[in-house]
């Protein structure tokens, strides 16, 4: 932080609330805090506490049917609400940027990336349309995208998610504002990547006095990055301090249960003294474990062709020769970075895409070359947890709609027993069931997050693919539906394919982990094994990046 006594935002009696299926439903309830030039200050608390909502009320982009009804938001000494959207304008890019929590509604899908970037440059008149292009592939390069001259020719649907999450820093710090809002920047993104992005996040604030305000459910990311920390619970903030005194001695039983909650905050010693054992038993098939695979992969390889460069086009290899197999009642975790490979092999697996060669063999059938009534079983017995929320809901429906599409789609049971199926669902997910009767865009995103895993447990499937089914989600609800997970697979000897760049939940949900890099699954082993001993320098470094290390480092040391 610098010398400066005047914060650079200042939030004072904070009331929002809006309107949803005929009531006005707060979000904020007198919210009040600061942020000083060069400081970090981690806003954190469970989904639908009212995070984003502070975020986004500060740079004018509330929902419609949002309402202010009282407070003050002064951004470096001017007040913003009431401003008008040209006003507004002014405002976002060069006095504040936002990285919003989700790439794929923010991007648009018809441009490619370069231009995308270069206009934020170029509305705020620090690029002309010819110096634009190259600026542009200089900000993806300072946002920790790889090949950044290829990725600016791409479009968004060509990227990971972690790619497109990096495409969205790279356009909030164009203009270099003076405060960055970070809305859980790093949630899609596996924690190697993470800790380049937080480290560049913290050059900004080192060097040119950025202030940030990190919206974040992750207590590792806030303990290892944010000077202070403000915990916030049904839209009031609870509590606030320095850092190491809201972790040291929390004063509410709420921010309490959120650090008791927080697997990257545990003792670095407890956690190498106990051992990797997954939530989930291997359960019982007619007394005995089912060997037989479900599940079986074999030399996987999928090549996608990449935008001509001198003249000539080459092909990307995003799965290199991948092989492992899944039994009945078992979780084979996948791990590595965005762009690894780990979610072109699940619609692989799926059939959501054909490979350029090997087999993917479900239930002894190989599937790799099934059309018309065989394909349609096994989208039946085969389901995907999708990793981002926000696409992946019909926002015209209903969640009650939502969740009940796949039961009409299969002809399963009754209309009423249908509606008792929904219900159910919606309650082992945690969510009330209010929720019935709204719409997605009525949701935050964890709450639409537990709408999608619902939807996807609706058939009883033999195979649930996990494309990061938490990582939109608080810790606290995120134990929950591990919880629940467990238990269908206990029940019902499910399967799992778990892809996450969350490495404690991986060590918490999985029998096995294969780590993935370069398209290529460079190591394959029991959970225990892989984290008490790796035998690969990546899979050490993916291990050494978990957030919260950096905290425990301190308070090891002290």
């Amino acid at each position: 932080m610098n010398g400066s006594t005047d914060p650079l935002l200042r939030v004072r009696d904070l009331e929002v609330s809006y309107r949803a299926a005929g009531a006005s439903l707060p979000a904020l309830r007198g919210v009040s805090l600061d942020v000083a030039p060069g400081e970090v200050l981690a806003l954190v608390g469970e989904s639908g506490s009212g995070k984003s909502t502070l975020a986004h009320a500060v740079v004018g982009l509330l929902h419609a049917n949002a309402t202010v009804g009282a407070g003050s938001v002064r951004l470096a000494g001017e007040e913003v609400l009431g401003r008008s959207e040209k006003a507004m304008r002014t405002v976002r890019g060069r006095v504040a940027g936002l990285v919003p929590q989700d790439p794929t509604v923010s991007l648009n899908p018809v441009r490619r990336i370069g231009p995308q970037v270069a206009e934020a440059l170029r509305v705020h008149g620090l690029a002309t349309r010819r110096s634009a292009p190259v600026a542009a592939e200089e900000l993806l390069a300072r946002a920790g995208l790889p090949d950044p001259g290829v990725r600016a020719r791409q479009y968004p649907h060509e990227l990971s998610g972690g790619m497109r999450q990096r495409v969205l820093i790279a356009i909030a710090i164009a203009a270099g504002p003076a405060l960055l809002i970070a809305d859980e920047p790093t949630s899609a993104l596996d924690a190697t990547v993470q800790r380049r992005i937080l480290d560049h996040l913290e050059e900004l604030t080192r060097e040119s006095g950025t202030a940030v305000l990190l919206v974040t459910h992750d207590l590792g990311v806030a303990a290892d990055r944010a000077d202070r920390i403000a915990v916030m619970s049904g839209g009031r903030l609870v509590e606030q301090g320095p850092t190491e005194q809201i972790l040291a001695g929390p004063t509410d039983p709420y921010t309490r249960r959120l650090l008791a909650a927080a697997p990257g905050l545990a003792s670095a010693t407890a956690a190498a003294r106990a051992p990797a054992r997954p939530v989930v038993a291997t359960p019982a098939v007619s007394g005995a474990p089912d060997e037989t695979p479900l599940l079986v992969v074999r030399d996987l390889v999928k090549e996608f062709p990449l935008p001509r460069s001198a003249g000539r086009r080459a092909v990307h290899r995003a799965v290199d020769g991948v092989s492992f197999e899944i039994r009945r009642g078992e979780t084979l975790g996948l791990v590595g970075e965005s762009g690894s490979g780990k979610s072109t092999t699940a619609r692989l697996v799926l059939r959501l895409a054909d490979p350029t060669s090997g087999t993917v063999e479900f239930d002894g059938t190989d599937v790799t070359t099934v059309r018309g009534a065989a394909w349609r079983e096994l989208r039946r017995r085969a389901q995907l947890v999708y990793q981002n929320p926000y696409a992946s809901l019909d926002p015209r429906f209903t969640i009650a709609d939502v969740v009940e599409e796949p039961l009409r789609a299969f002809r399963v049971g009754t209309p009423a027993e249908r509606r008792e199926r929904v219900a159910e669902l919606v309650d082992r997910v945690a969510l009330p069931a209010s929720v019935l009767a709204r719409r997605p865009v009525e949701l935050s995103g964890g709450q639409r997050q537990r709408v999608a895993i619902a939807r996807a447990l609706a058939l009883r499937p033999d195979l649930v693919v996990c494309d990061e089914p938490v990582s939109a989600l608080d810790v606290s609800v995120q134990a929950q539906v591990l919880d629940l997970l467990a238990e269908l697979q206990a029940g019902q000897g499910l399967a799992y394919l778990f892809i996450s760049h969350d490495l404690a939940v991986v060590r918490r949900i999985a029998h096995r982990v294969g780590v993935m890099r370069d398209g290529a699954l460079l190591e394959l082993a029991s959970t225990e094994e892989l984290f008490a001993s790796p035998r690969e320098d990546y899979t050490r470094e993916l291990l050494a990046a978990v957030a919260g290390s950096r905290s425990r480092k301190v308070h090891a040391a002290s």
